[in-house]
């Protein structure tokens, strides 16, 4: 896994096995379908090289319908575009793996994906569910194969019985919640590390924090701005999400300011270990390292 110098909106990181990731993406969570088509056929033609979906959002169809309006517009083919989608909780199991990305490429309009996430690790399931997306990746099916939400526990539990380590890591991070531990390893281990709700979720609370607005005046830049910036200069794949096509250009104009030592120690010195999607705690006996 290794990032290049922040330089514009197609920086890549190489993943371990060799893949080209985008470090900006556009994120769908939370996107209502009658939106999603919009936001993804506008990111894609300012630009944007990825686009991170799945299942349990609701809105593969009309992802795939934008991603289909957006390359047309811009002139792009289906290589020039990097896909992410995840597979839901209640279709985790080894078979159910299997019949349910066919299902997601079928909803998307694509032949393949460019990178499948198992969305959670859902007790009892994940190990299997493993078994299947390293099916899935030797088929030629998904370009590359990781998961959403693993600990650093979870993530050993699985290599140790996986032949395929996965190549990303997609996890909830901003400067309330950095795992510092997580991501260490996850360096160490060579799995590229992937922000979501990288912009501290809804409400935007995060972002009226004095010390991120502050920052954000010195450069004359929005607080969104600064986070997905702060994001890159960690080493971080980031997929902020938004509907509306001015935010959506406004979050990829991020490469002509850099954050200093200064502003990126007052950014770390917020960790809270605080997250902002209170709902998850609610399924805390869904989610644990067994297999």
């Amino acid at each position: 896994m290794m990032s290049k110098e922040i330089s514009g909106i197609n920086d890549t990181t190489t993943l371990s096995n060799g893949v080209e990731m985008p470090r900006l993406g556009l994120g769908v969570w939370q996107a209502e379908p009658k939106d999603a088509v919009n936001a993804v056929s506008s990111a894609i033609q300012m630009g944007y090289p990825m686009i991170d979906t799945a299942k349990a959002y609701g809105n593969e169809q009309q992802v795939g319908e934008g991603i289909k309006q957006g390359l047309a517009a811009a002139g792009k083919k289906r290589d020039d575009l990097f896909v992410t989608t995840k597979l839901a909780n209640s279709d985790q199991g080894y078979e159910s793996t299997l019949t349910n990305f066919d299902a997601s490429l079928k909803r998307l309009g694509l032949d393949y994906v460019d990178l499948y996430l198992i969305h959670w690790p859902v007790a009892g399931k994940w190990a299997e569910t493993w078994r299947a997306f390293e099916k899935i990746y030797q088929d030629g099916k998904a370009r590359a194969i990781g998961v959403c939400n693993f600990s650093e526990q979870t993530m050993k539990s699985l290599i140790a019985l996986s032949d395929i380590t996965p190549m990303v890591d997609q996890v909830e991070f901003h400067p309330w919640l950095q795992q510092p531990s997580l991501k260490k390893y996850l360096a160490d281990t060579g799995i590229q590390q992937e922000a979501w709700s990288p912009l501290g979720g809804t409400g935007g609370s995060l972002m009226k924090e004095p010390v991120i607005q502050t920052i954000a005046k010195k450069h004359g830049k929005s607080a969104a701005q600064v986070l997905i910036r702060w994001d890159l200069q960690n080493g971080l794949v980031t997929i902020p999400k938004s509907v509306h096509p001015e935010y959506i250009k406004q979050n990829a104009d991020v490469y002509d300011f850099s954050l200093d030592d200064d502003d990126m120690k007052q950014l770390a010195a917020m960790e809270q270990s605080k997250r902002t999607s209170y709902w998850l705690t609610s399924f805390d006996w869904y989610f644990g390292d067994e297999k």
